[in-house]
């Protein structure tokens, strides 16, 4: 048996991101976590009024970014969860998911604090606290990252129109996954089925630009979306696609494949 490569995720969010897409969202989410945090500090939440401003900022600064990673989390398992849902529903679900243990750690990190004195009653105010807080956050950012705003929703196509036209009208409110080419034709993998239309692959690639996907072999197209698995044997990769077929990558294209951590 072949050994595998890097599986490509299973939901749509996580399909049409870049390891550069993971980087931005990471980063802006803990900056905007740092910056939350140095507000919460600033007016005394989670009863911290009492202690001095600098005392406050230097406690919910980190706990707030740290935190901040635990929603992303919660973000991005909300996909995988129900990953026919929209950005802003998800982000209700990824701070349902995680607002309870930010919630203890809020709790347990603040009795660390000199002179705090957090007894165990109060822990159902701190996770009340996180569930508003948690789910704000989230909502908040997901509307500032221009990676989720930049992205389509799961289940749509976004195949340019002219490419649309020529497919059969059975075909056409489908999902692409893949054009191979046969002789004369291209064959078209749709999450509806498949068919054949009259056209160049090279005409296709042109009109496909602008879909999640790139050439990957001289006889085949391949929409990201469409790939269920990916593996390497004799030193060429294969994609398994979502119904099955398999697309051969050749060594041409196998270095940008790699490049977009498709593979």
């Amino acid at each position: 048996m072949t050994p595998p490569l890097r599986k490509p995720p299973g939901s749509a969010i996580h399909e049409a991101w870049t390891v550069e897409d993971y980087r931005r969202v990471f980063a802006i989410t803990l900056g905007l976590a740092a910056a939350v945090g140095a507000f919460l500090g600033f007016v005394g939440a989670f009863g911290l009024e009492d202690f001095p401003l600098g005392v406050r900022l230097a406690y919910m600064i980190p706990v707030a970014v740290l935190t901040g990673a635990i929603g992303l989390g919660g973000y991005l398992l909300a996909g995988r969860l129900a990953p026919g849902l929209n950005r802003w529903l998800r982000a209700i679900l990824g701070g349902l998911l995680t607002f309870a243990p930010i919630g203890v750690i809020v709790w347990l990190t603040a009795g660390l604090i000199p002179g705090a004195h957090i007894p165990p009653s109060a822990l159902l105010g701190y996770i009340g606290t996180s569930l508003v807080v948690s789910v704000s956050m989230s909502l908040l950012s997901v509307a500032v990252n221009p990676v989720t705003r930049d992205r389509r929703e799961p289940g749509l196509s976004t195949a340019p129109s002219r490419f649309l036209e020529r497919l059969p009208i059975r075909l056409r409110g489908a999902e692409i996954w893949a054009v191979e080419a046969e002789d004369h034709y291209l064959r078209v993998h749709t999450s509806a089925g498949q068919d054949l239309i009259l056209l160049r692959m090279a005409d296709a690639v042109a009109e496909l630009e602008g879909q999640e996907g790139m050439q990957v072999h001289r006889s085949w197209w391949v929409a990201r979306a469409g790939i269920a698995d990916a593996r390497r044997g004799d030193g060429r990769a294969t994609l398994t696609l979502k119904d099955g077929a398999e697309a051969p990558v050749s060594r041409t294209y196998a270095a940008e494949l790699r490049r977009r951590g498709w593979v």
